[in-house]
């Protein structure tokens, strides 16, 4: 997606080899318009899929998600990382470690969101190692639901993330690729 690679290089800045702050445009402040233009670009490459769900771990990929799930007519469902006085007792619950937060966090979807007639769209912000996305995926499988897909943001392609994903037979679809953060320059695929 030529527009978010503009958008990356312009509002973007490399903190390390491995870290990108994206906080001008997904992670902090969001830009609405760009952000629909994300989600009808995943309706339109998931166009086909059947889905009934889009879902996605909060909180920075809520917003693509939303777009996606708006563009396609159907609900979204997010993964909470905090256990809150209302949650649903009766929820599914992984373990995932976050790679930008450097910690260990439980992820829960209630039961009621997400069943066995669900076909399921992941919408993520960024793929890096894929832990986070292992495990809303084994809570999408616990459920019964069929995982269509996996579509991120941005998908940090010199980190094993997606590869192991693709290599489990899940399909990834990344709107912009990056293949080195080296020398604090953003190289794209």
């Amino acid at each position: 997606m030529e527009s978010l690679k503009q958008r990356i290089l312009a509002e973007s800045s490399v903190l390390s080899s491995n870290v990108l702050r994206m906080d001008a445009l997904i992670n902090h402040q969001v830009d609405p318009a760009l952000t629909m233009e994300m989600g009808q670009e995943f309706a339109r490459r998931f166009a086909e899929e059947q889905i009934t769900k889009v879902i996605t771990v909060e909180s920075s990929g809520i917003p693509a998600a939303f777009a996606t799930a708006y563009t396609l007519g159907v609900p979204l469902v997010f993964a909470r990382r905090k256990k809150t006085l209302i949650a649903d007792p009766d929820a599914y619950v992984e373990r995932v470690p976050s790679f930008t937060k450097g910690m260990v966090t439980d992820i829960m979807v209630s039961k009621q969101f997400l069943t066995a007639e669900d076909r399921v769209l992941f919408i993520d912000d960024i793929i890096a190692n894929g832990d986070a996305a292992r495990g809303l995926i084994k809570i999408i499988q616990r459920s019964g639901a069929a995982l269509v897909g996996l579509g991120v943001v941005v998908e940090k392609s010199f980190q094993a993330g997606g590869r192991t994903l693709r290599e489990q037979g899940i399909r990834v679809e990344p709107l912009v690729r990056i293949s080195s953060l080296d020398n604090g320059e953003i190289k794209f695929e």
